[in-house]
């Protein structure tokens, strides 16, 4: 049975500034995402990585190319219709968190569903639920002040995945964590990836992340430069590491630390 992809990029070009300042950052990129994987975008600083993951996300238009969200043509859209993409397929997540110190966990959350039209109740279950899903259902009512960094990406997560997007993007997921709140997280992507309905790109230059990824596609000098599966098997390090792996996280709380 041939696998029906939710996003394709097909020669992605990317020109930024002006005169002589244009600089192309993007250089006819080309690339496929499918549902049920979770995908790695590696490459060095000035690669490219952001670019692409921005257009990927309908955040930037392209210069030429074109652009393929759940069957839908999003090259050439307005700003409106562009937005309206996002709300429909995409989940974000980002690397500075980008919680509201004023709300609790459960409202963050909340927040990114009130913005895609969800009713009241229907915005409290799926926040919940949510939550639950990422292992915080303990702390629906902390705010940002009072959670570790694992637990802020955690909501952060939640956040993300609550409108049951197709497409989840997250740009340097782990970039604010120690080794240990690092590996959890990237052990729960694995986990939320394996959805038939959904496929997860990170955006990260940390090789440590490799063995959590289904296929990580590098990215140099706005070309992609190579494309592989991981060797590893996601599947069982995700499983090791967050569902048999609550008896760690129990014992990791007892030591006051929190994934």
């Amino acid at each position: 049975m041939k696998r029906v992809p939710v996003l394709e990029a097909r020669h992605i070009v990317k020109e930024l500034g002006q005169g002589d300042a244009k600089i192309r950052a993007l250089k006819g990129v080309s690339l496929t995402l499918f549902p049920g994987e979770f995908t790695l975008l590696m490459g060095p600083s000035g690669s490219g990585k952001t670019t692409l993951l921005s257009i990927l996300g309908c955040i930037l238009s392209p210069t030429s190319g074109t652009l393929t969200v759940s069957g839908e043509c999003a090259t050439g859209r307005s700003a409106e219709e562009l937005a309206d993409l996002r709300r429909r397929h995409f989940g974000f997540i980002f690397q500075a968190y980008n919680l509201f110190p004023t709300l609790n966990a459960l409202d963050n959350v909340k927040i990114a569903l009130d913005v895609r039209g969800f009713g009241a109740a229907e915005r409290r279950e799926r926040a919940e639920a949510a939550l639950r899903d990422v292992g915080l259902s303990h702390r629906l009512n902390s705010y940002p002040g009072t959670l570790s960094g694992g637990e802020k990406q955690r909501v952060a997560i939640a956040r993300a995945i609550a409108s049951s997007p197709s497409i989840v993007l997250a740009d340097e997921p782990t970039s604010a964590l120690d080794t240990e709140n690092g590996h959890a997280i990237m052990a729960l992507l694995a986990k939320l990836a394996k959805d038939e309905n959904r496929t997860i790109l990170a955006v990260t230059h940390d090789p440590r992340t490799i063995p959590y990824a289904n296929r990580v596609i590098e990215i140099e000098d706005g070309r992609i430069s190579g494309q592989k599966k991981s060797a590893e098997a996601p599947h069982n390090i995700a499983e090791h590491q967050t569902g048999s792996g609550r008896v760690k996280n129990n014992q990791r709380r007892k030591r006051h630390v929190h994934a």
